[in-house]
C-alpha cells in the first residue's frame, strides 16, 4: 500500500494537530510565547542547517552523491524533536510548569516550522540550477508562509468565536463548529500555499 504525501497532509496530520491544540494550556503558553517561539523557530532552523552542513562536509564518504538541497531536505525531516516520552515523565513527576509548557509548546510549533521548511526545500530540489536570488526567495517565502498561516488562523479564530457566540443555544451544532472550522482554516491555508499547521494553532 502506497501512502501519498497529500493524504498525510490532508487527512492524518490535521487530527494530530487539533488534538495537541485542544489540550494546550493557553494561559501559560501565551505567557511564555517568546521563549517558546525562540526554541521552536531558531532552535529548529539551527538543527536543520547544522545537520545539513555537517552532512555536506561529510558527503564525500557516502556512496550515494547528493546535492546540498537534498541534504537540507533530509536534515529538515530529522531536525524536529517530538518529546512524547519526556512529557509523560514530566506529568508523572509534576515538573515545574514553566519547563513543561516550554517543552510542550516547542514540540507543537517546531512541527509547523519543519513542515514549512520541508516544503520550501522540496520545491527547490527539482530546480536544475539555483541562483542567489532563488535562495533569497526561498528564505522570504519561509517567513511569508508562516505569517500568512498565522493571519489566516486568526481570521478563522475570530469567525469561529463569533459563530459559537451566536449559536450557544444549539448544543448539537457547537461541537461540529469546533471540529469543522479549524479543519476549514487548515484547508484554506493550504489552498493558498500558507502554513495550515500555524493556522490550526491559532484556533
Amino acid at each position: 500500500m502506497y501512502l501519498k504525501p497529500d493524504w498525510f497532509f490532508l487527512y492524518l496530520l490535521p487530527p494530530i494537530a487539533l488534538d495537541a491544540g485542544y489540550f494546550l494550556p493557553n494561559k501559560d503558553f501565551f505567557r511564555n510565547f517568546g521563549t517558546i517561539m525562540t526554541y521552536a523557530v531558531f532552535g529548529t532552523l539551527w538543527n536543520a542547517f547544522a545537520i545539513g552542513m555537517t552532512l555536506y562536509f561529510l558527503h564525500g564518504y557516502f556512496k550515494v552523491q547528493t546535492s546540498l538541497i537534498e541534504l537540507f531536505l533530509f536534515s529538515t525531516l530529522i531536525s524536529a524533536v517530538d518529546p512524547v516520552a519526556v512529557l509523560c515523565v514530566f506529568e508523572e513527576i509534576h515538573v515545574n510548569q514553566l519547563l513543561y509548557i516550554c517543552v510542550f509548546g516547542e514540540s507543537l510549533l517546531n512541527d509547523a516550522v519543519t513542515i514549512v521548511l520541508y516544503q520550501t526545500f522540496n520545491a527547490m530540489v527539482d530546480a536544475e540550477s539555483l541562483t542567489h536570488g532563488d535562495y533569497a526567495v526561498a528564505a522570504s517565502s519561509f517567513f511569508v508562509v508562516s505569517i500568512g498561516g498565522i493571519l489566516i488562523g486568526l481570521l478563522w479564530a475570530i469567525f469561529t468565536g463569533f459563530t459559537t457566540k451566536h449559536s450557544r443555544h444549539l448544543n448539537v451544532v457547537q461541537p461540529l463548529i469546533c471540529l469543522l472550522f479549524p479543519y476549514l482554516a487548515y484547508l484554506v491555508a493550504e489552498m493558498v500555499a500558507m502554513s495550515g499547521i500555524l493556522a490550526f494553532v491559532q484556533l
